[in-house]
């Protein structure tokens, strides 16, 4: 139990880091697909040193919480971190990269996907 209730206050805290972020993970994701790179980008959200994907937001920067580094889903196919038997599965569940961010959040006590709206802009 005590697990979950870690999980849901990193969660809460995640959530505000990507409220900041979005704007700068939306132009890295369109970037990546827009120069065909993928069709599945994927930010990894992070608190300790990582060695995947491409860091683009490091924490100490911004005086946020988590850094995020940008990956596809190539990427995790090829270090086996996404079997080869799940890919179909996860493209089908992969949300619209123009409203959703893909965010692989990696704890100390696992790794999840959890997909974020973008904020709407207000005209």
């Amino acid at each position: 139990m005590e697990n979950k209730a870690i999980l849901e206050k990193l969660l809460e805290v995640l959530k505000d880091d990507l409220k900041f972020y979005g704007p700068m993970i939306k132009e890295v994701s369109t970037d990546m697909i827009k120069e065909g790179f993928t069709s599945y980008p994927i930010f990894i959200a992070h608190q300790h040193e990582l060695k995947l994907g491409e860091p683009i937001l490091l924490k100490e920067d911004y005086a946020r919480d988590f850094s995020v580094h940008a990956t596809t889903l190539e990427e995790l196919l090829e270090k086996k971190l996404v079997l080869p038997e799940r890919e179909e599965e996860f493209k089908k569940n992969y949300k619209n990269p123009k409203e959703f961010m893909c965010i692989l959040l990696i704890t100390a006590a696992g790794a999840s996907f959890v997909y974020a709206p973008y904020i709407k802009k207000k005209d």
